[in-house]
């Protein structure tokens, strides 16, 4: 495959990943508005400038804008980024004021802004449990049926046959959750709790880093404590357990989450590991590649990840509407107008930072650094 298509299958898959995410995050917000009698005056499906697009009977413009990287919806009464009430919304007759966003109850305001987010995870929630439903569940136990030689897991005394119970104090119940957590902390001390003919005992390893290439050259810093599992188990689950597992796999994914950002921020991780639109459409095009399965997995993955980003206690973010939300219930009362305006333009300062970031380690990854200067020098 040359490089030029090579691009336009990225693109491609990117905009079938993130164009129906970001849309049905929107619609999550839409629907939930709905509910609660909030008049949506605009549904943009896409960005820019309106290709075509048509009025419902509810008042509602349907738009279909030329870039398809999802859509946005704009309430009645929303008038600004901050969601705060304006002289031109207090002019509003009463009956058209009633419909707007900010003439609700503070707990349907936070149940529309939620709602986007949670429509990610319930996404996710689905694709994780129809997979369990398809191919079954793994719950191979955490006993060690092999310790390689030499490796950290060696060097701490650890043998066949231990099953391992806890690492960093956190309780492990499938090999399945000693990979995920080993592989987020190499080069990491840990303790390591665990059984020995009946015996509870503890030692301390430090983990171990494995660095590894895909078959598309992508580098990874992958943590090992050099044990392997048993004998695999694999068992079916049922249509009524798919939706517990579904929902049980995108929390254990959302830890992973949250034990990465921490990483970066206490700098135990390199900020360059933090992956921006470039990078993920890269990472679309490949796993669209690898096969239909791979890629619908990458969907739940990324829904997971809009669904936690867009929670992010950050201004601008539906977390940052939330927490402000919090703030107004616990003072009884609005937070002032300016301090909104200031912790907008703040939010939106480090978010357009951040995207600046990534978007460096982006064209890092792809070389485009080293070659231009390369070419300078």
């Amino acid at each position: 495959m040359t490089e030029i298509p090579a691009i336009l299958l990225a693109l491609l898959a990117f905009v079938l990943v993130i164009g129906p995410l970001v849309f049905l995050h929107e619609g999550g917000h839409y629907l939930a508005g709905r509910l609660f009698g909030v008049k949506a005056e605009e549904f943009s499906i896409g960005f820019g400038r309106e290709v075509a697009g048509f009025t419902d009977k509810r008042g509602t413009r349907w738009r279909f804008s030329w870039i398809p990287l999802g859509g946005f919806v704009r309430f009645a009464g929303d008038m600004n980024p901050a969601s705060e009430p304006t002289a031109e919304w207090l002019q509003l007759p009463a009956a058209e004021r009633e419909k707007t966003f900010q003439a609700k109850k503070l707990w349907q305001r936070a149940i529309i802004v939620a709602a986007g987010p949670v429509t990610n995870f319930i996404i996710a929630i689905l694709i994780l449990g129809a997979f369990a439903l398809i191919y079954g569940q793994n719950r191979t136990p955490t006993v060690a049926g092999t310790v390689v030689e030499g490796s950290p897991a060696a060097t701490a005394g650890l043998q066949a046959g231990d099953r391992i119970t806890a690492l960093g104090g956190r309780s492990v119940d499938t090999f399945g959750d000693m990979a995920r957590y080993t592989q987020l902390r190499p080069g990491e001390r840990v303790t390591v709790a665990f059984e020995r003919d009946g015996e509870a005992r503890k030692v301390d390893a430090v983990i171990g880093t494995l660095v590894e290439r895909d078959r598309f050259g992508n580098e990874y810093r992958i943590g090992q404590l050099g044990i392997g599992p048993g004998e695999p188990v694999l068992e079916k689950v049922g249509v009524l357990e798919a939706p517990w597992v579904g929902i049980t796999t995108t929390a254990s994914i959302m830890q992973s989450m949250v034990d990465g950002l921490g990483q970066i921020i206490t700098g135990r991780r390199p900020v360059s590991e933090m992956a921006g639109p470039i990078r993920m459409a890269g990472i679309s095009g490949q796993r669209l590649m690898m096969g239909p399965t791979e890629f619908v997995f990458l969907i739940a993955l990324i829904s997971i990840n809009l669904g936690f980003i867009n929670l992010l206690p950050i201004p601008v973010l539906d977390g940052g509407h939330l927490l402000l939300y919090a703030v107004e219930a616990v003072r009884r009362k609005p937070v002032e107008p300016q301090v909104v305006e200031w912790a907008f333009r703040g939010g939106l300062a480090a978010i357009l930072a951040l995207m600046l970031m990534v978007t460096v380690n982006d064209l890092g990854s792809y070389g485009v650094w080293k070659n231009l200067a390369g070419l300078i020098g």
